[in-house]
């Protein structure tokens, strides 16, 4: 088999530079629509250790609920809805649920439900919705998205009505399901909780402490010093485990380092795994800030959010699928001088990130 490269999908990746220190940065917002994170990753150039307060924020992300079997009726309890989705921001997506092959739920903190569907669970749920974007030759996907804050979707009202019968009478969905609720955790959840089978998860953390890591020479936020598509790739393939040095005996790897480059000594990779919450990232973001002020060899450090591949939104409200590799995620550059640059990815023919 052969592949047209004229048919190859194309990615999108936005990139921009900015300061802490302008009022007008627009990162603290763009992390918060960026609403189902699974791993962050974090590469300290010239370091052996995270220094306490930072090592810290590492293992202080929010612990999250697995609910097996639970029914997506469940979703619309009265009770869940007015101790949870109302009072709060909850979190919540399908587990090891194929968002190409199988239905896909998500709920998200602005209290917006969203389904992606097969044909045959669309037509029996009655609900309106639209065609998916990632459908091929046949319109075989469709996508439903409801707003459980809406004044007709309050208990009794008829776009309520209408979906729990749907959900109940129709076409009885059900799957394991992720949750997490910020502030307040497992005690808005508790109701709904008590009726299924459950278990509590805290967040994994791992490092690896990496020694002569050649390292792009990024010394400034100027968008033109890395070309951002090599940086991505040579990131991803550090944070991967994958060697860059592109050696004449090698045949498994053909990625290198860009050019300028500079070794650093020894180096600190950490990860977290879970369902991730914006505010933690946020958090973590702000001890980098502090982890950069004092003095270090590295005048830089790299942080990148990866969102669930299987997850039926992306940014905000957009719509997810997967046609190739399902990527969403976005990476974050700060600088010693609270300057930071920002790459936004994700697949075609995704909605652009903001």
């Amino acid at each position: 088999m052969s592949a047209d490269p004229q048919r190859t999908l194309r990615s999108l990746l936005v990139s921009e530079r900015s300061s802490f220190l302008e009022e007008k940065n627009r990162l603290s917002a763009q992390a918060q629509e960026h609403h189902l994170n699974y791993k962050v990753s974090v590469l300290l150039p010239e370091c052996s250790s995270a220094p306490s307060h930072l090592d810290a924020a590492l293992k202080s992300f929010s612990s999250f609920y697995l609910i097996r079997k639970l029914p997506l009726y469940e979703l619309l309890d009265k009770q869940f809805l007015e101790t949870a989705v109302y009072q709060g921001s909850v979190y919540g997506l399908s587990y090891r649920s194929r968002i190409d092959q199988e239905n896909c739920v998500a709920l998200t903190p602005n209290g917006r439900l969203s389904l992606s569907l097969d044909k045959d669970s669309y037509e029996l749920l009655g609900v309106e919705g639209k065609p998916s974007r990632f459908n091929h030759r046949t319109t075989s996907r469709f996508v439903v998205s409801v707003d459980l804050t809406d004044s007709s979707m309050a208990p009794g009202g008829r776009g309520y009505q209408r979906l729990l019968t749907g959900l109940t009478s129709h076409v009885q969905l059900q799957s394991d399901f992720l949750l997490s609720h910020h502030p307040g955790g497992g005690a808005a959840l508790q109701s709904l909780l008590s009726r299924y089978d459950w278990s509590e998860h805290s967040p994994e953390v791992s490092s690896r402490s990496l020694t002569h890591l050649s390292c792009p020479t990024l010394l400034t936020s100027d968008l033109q010093s890395c070309d951002p598509h090599s940086f991505l790739e040579w990131l991803g393939a550090v944070d991967a485990d994958i060697g860059c040095e592109n050696s004449s005996s090698s045949f498994l790897s053909s990625l290198v380092c860009p050019e300028p480059t500079v070794t650093a000594s020894r180096s600190l990779s950490v990860s977290v795994c879970g369902l991730l919450l914006p505010q933690d990232v946020h958090r973590l973001i702000q001890e980098l800030r502090c982890y950069l002020e004092q003095p270090r060899l590295a005048p830089w450090v790299a942080l990148t959010v990866h969102g669930f591949t299987d997850s039926p939104v992306s940014w905000g409200n957009s719509e997810h699928g997967v046609l190739t590799g399902g990527e969403n995620f976005y990476t974050l550059l700060l600088f010693h001088d609270h300057t930071y640059r920002l790459h936004l990815a994700t697949g075609a023919p995704h909605t652009c990130p903001p």
